[in-house]
């Protein structure tokens, strides 16, 4: 009986207590970074694919733009690694990973080609706009 009431107590007061969830917000550094990403790919000869079609540059920024968009909307990504993990990386829908395919160039996964460009904008030294 003392279990039954020490674990009905435990819930009544689980359930009182109030969740805090911390929500995400980028700063100014990775709002320019997430920019200077996907400007990367707007200005570059690259293809993006995504569920087996691929698409171009326009499309592409325009489509993770929106996507970026949806998580800020809802606080779930603050960093630029968060944006590219979340958004593009891969489908929401079908879980497929997003390709990307630039001349001259092996064609990769996206998640792999942002890393590259995140870390060359970073060890760059460049300020961002």
């Amino acid at each position: 009986m003392r279990k039954a009431t020490f674990l009905s107590l435990a819930c009544g007061l689980g359930l009182a207590l109030p969740v805090m969830i911390a929500a995400a917000a980028p700063t100014g550094q990775a709002r320019r970074e997430i920019a200077r990403l996907m400007d990367g790919l707007s200005n570059s000869q690259c293809e993006f694919q995504r569920n087996g079609k691929w698409y171009g540059r326009a499309d592409a920024r325009a489509h993770l733009q929106r996507k970026y968009d949806y998580l800020l909307k809802r606080d779930l990504v603050d960093t630029a690694e968060q944006f590219i993990e979340r958004a593009a990386s891969r489908s929401s829908l079908s879980g497929r990973a997003y390709r990307v395919r630039c001349p001259g160039e092996p064609e990769q996964d996206a998640g792999n080609w942002f890393l590259a460009r995140l870390k060359a904008l970073r060890g760059s030294g460049a300020p961002s706009p």
